[in-house]
């Protein structure tokens, strides 16, 4: 599988108490285990299964994503900012490997 490039487009500045739009995207293929090759065999699943969105090290969004998701999943939440610090995106694929991205957020 070519390799997944997670996206986030979130602000890197924000005011005290504003609810922000945080967008995510990476690139999968979201294989679901359904399809069959040219040879009629079944096309082993292969998904993003979790997401973990933290902040400062707590989860702040968590969502199980199954088959039916389409490729390349895209998420997208609003929260609350009370305080200058770092996201943490996590997502997590089938096959064990866990891709990550970091964003920090300054508060004023």
């Amino acid at each position: 599988m070519a390799k997944s490039k997670p996206r986030v487009k979130a602000p890197k500045k924000a005011d005290k108490g504003e609810v922000i739009a945080i967008k995510t995207l990476i690139s999968h293929k979201m294989e679901s285990g359904q399809r069959k090759d040219k040879k009629g065999d079944l096309i082993p699943r292969q998904i993003i299964n979790r997401f973990t969105a933290k902040f400062n090290g707590e989860s702040v969004f968590e969502v199980d994503i199954e088959p039916a998701i389409s490729a390349n999943p895209y998420l997208q939440f609003n929260m609350r900012v009370e305080e200058a610090g770092e996201f943490e995106f996590i997502w997590e694929d089938d096959d064990g490997s866990v891709y990550t991205k970091k964003q920090k957020l300054d508060v004023t």
